[in-house]
């Protein structure tokens, strides 16, 4: 399906990767294209090919469309401190203490 509001996510959107129950990294959404298939329109999404660490925050695996608000989205994190804490920030975003 393709997103109701394909271009406020072209000027600025994220997908958002949830890894072992925690929101972990973003992706920028470069564009969204329409892909016509036998089977109807699709939505290609085209990201940066970088992720963007971001504060462990839990969250069960969904599918489809999530609108987060801003003061939803988890902050990004620095690259030096996501590589050195990240799997002790998972682990305590898994606990609840994040």
């Amino acid at each position: 399906m393709f997103p109701k509001r394909a271009e406020e996510l072209k000027a600025g959107g994220s997908i958002y990767w949830v890894i072992q129950g925690s929101v972990q990294a973003r992706q920028v959404i470069k564009d969204l294209v329409a892909v016509k298939t036998k089977s109807g329109t699709k939505c290609r999404i085209v990201l940066e090919p970088s992720l963007i660490p971001v504060r462990p925050v839990a969250r069960k695996p969904f599918q489809g469309w999530r609108y987060l608000k801003p003061e939803e989205a988890p902050p990004d994190l620095d690259h030096e401190a996501a590589e050195d804490d990240l799997p002790i920030r998972a682990e305590l975003a898994e606990l609840g203490l994040l």
